[in-house]
């Protein structure tokens, strides 16, 4: 082996060539990023770095001087247009260039309006790249009117940027509450207050039907027949995995790029790691669109490159930050049958999903004991009954016992 291959420039990419060359790999690696700078943290774009309270440099993950240091060859700005995965081949910026072995870091990519309902007008955004936050920025002037459209985490981190720079803010989800697909009903409520305490204008049950302006978005006409005047657009309304190369060269999909337990795709040569690969997991294919899982894959397919043949074991966490609010959230809360709320220290909380007598997930709301309680026992496979769960008098670090 002599040439190790990645293409995306995210967590997941950064990852992976970090770990070759820390696993004593001493080949040629190429990180081929799409975009102009070093690979860079995603989850501040939208909260300390739309407030202003972090500066670009502060964003990448590693420092410039990293890579080539490493002998990392890192191609910022480079195009990867194609795969030849017989030849082993990438075609760059019109050129080939040979890889012994491939890795996919290609991430995800939002959803965005389509453009006969407005969606090209100027003045509408996604949350998605530096590009899109370094171009809306200069929109979040004090009193300004912003539409968000979609009420999950993208969208309500937003809101509360917006709210927090004194805009006024409407944010409008098509499903039934806000959080929907992620959360329950309880952490759903719990948000809603949230903002709502903070003067967002949070409609649920309602769509956008289209946007209005001449060139630049002026207006939104929502499914009800309510007319805004809006003075920008953010469309948080979640995101794909970004497939097009893995497709173009004949890989298979499955809700992603289609990954065995150990990272490879269906051609030789070839793996893929973060929000655009699938994997088995509990009988099912399972992606996941988090930092954890862009790190921890990478890592797993970059030690199984050099041999490790050791599968991906995921433990799921997440998070998001919104005024003065942290949400942890530990597990997966997919089959939940019933919720338990805890309440903590002041206005802190924390729900906890139980499948049956078996603890699958928790959501903690400022309160970090709950959640590296509920991450331990998760982990471990251990299931406190919800009874004690429930009981504030038992102190939280004693569930680990159960």
């Amino acid at each position: 082996m002599t040439h190790v291959a990645v293409v995306g420039g995210g967590q997941a990419g950064a990852s992976v060539v970090a770990r070759l060359r820390a696993g004593g790999f001493d080949g040629e690696i190429t990180l081929f990023c799409a975009e102009a700078v070093p690979p860079y943290q995603r989850p501040p774009l939208s909260k300390k770095y739309l407030l202003g309270e972090m500066a670009e440099d502060r964003l990448y993950l590693r420092p410039a001087e990293f890579y080539g240091e490493k002998g990392i060859t890192l191609r910022t700005g480079a195009a990867v247009r194609a795969i030849d995965p017989v030849a082993r081949r990438l075609t760059v910026d019109g050129a080939p260039v040979s890889y012994d072995e491939l890795v996919l870091t290609t991430g995800s990519v939002p959803r965005r309006l389509p453009a006969a309902i407005g969606g090209a007008l100027g003045g509408v955004f996604c949350v998605r790249g530096l590009a899109d936050v370094d171009a809306m920025a200069p929109r979040f002037a004090k009193g300004a009117r912003v539409l968000i459209v979609g009420g999950g985490y993208i969208g309500l981190e937003a809101a509360a940027v917006a709210a927090q720079r004194g805009l006024h803010v409407t944010l409008v989800e098509m499903a039934d509450r806000i959080l929907q697909r992620v959360a329950a009903p309880e952490t759903s409520d719990f948000f809603r207050d949230l903002h709502r305490r903070h003067g967002v204008d949070l409609r649920e049950g309602i769509g956008l039907d289209r946007l209005t302006g001449d060139g630049e978005v002026s207006g939104a006409v929502l499914s009800d027949g309510t007319e805004l005047a809006v003075d920008f657009v953010i469309v948080g309304a979640g995101i794909a995995p970004d497939t097009a190369l893995a497709e173009a060269a004949g890989l298979t999909l499955d809700n992603g790029i289609a990954c065995d337990a150990q990272g490879r795709c269906s051609a030789p040569g070839i793996w893929a790691a973060g929000d655009c690969a699938s994997f088995p997991w509990q009988g099912a294919r399972l992606r996941l669109e988090s930092v954890q899982n862009a790190i921890d894959m990478a890592e797993t397919v970059a030690d199984n490159i050099l041999g490790a043949d050791r599968q991906y074991l995921p433990t799921p966490w997440f998070w998001s930050d919104q005024y003065d609010v942290k949400l942890q959230i530990a597990g997966l809360n997919t089959g939940a049958d019933h919720i338990v709320i805890r309440p903590g220290e002041g206005e802190a909380r924390s729900h906890w999903y139980f499948r049956g007598p078996r603890l699958i997930a928790v959501d903690a709301m400022n309160d970090p004991r709950a959640y590296m309680v509920g991450k331990r026992l998760i982990e471990q496979g251990k299931s406190p009954a919800a009874a004690r769960v429930a009981d504030t008098a038992i102190p939280v670090k004693q569930l680990l016992t159960a």
